[in-house]
């Protein structure tokens, strides 16, 4: 059960526990910074014209092809 949960996803993209923590805490941190992005572009539509769709390109292409 423990290695369901804390392991087997990691090992299905070739990574450890610690290495894909760090990953996915990396991509939160990056859509956080989409969304702020986004939420500025709302309000100020010359501000952040592209930011979070670069943003979401580039985690798009760090995932696409990854494992499972």
């Amino acid at each position: 059960m423990i290695n369901r949960i804390f392991f087997q996803h990691p090992q299905s993209v070739d990574e450890g526990y610690f290495e894909h923590m760090w990953f996915a805490l990396r991509f939160a941190t990056l859509l956080i910074c989409a969304a702020g992005a986004a939420l500025i572009h709302a309000f100020i539509p010359a501000a952040c014209e592209k930011t979070a769709s670069k943003i979401i390109a580039t985690l798009y292409a760090r995932t696409h092809n990854r494992g499972t």
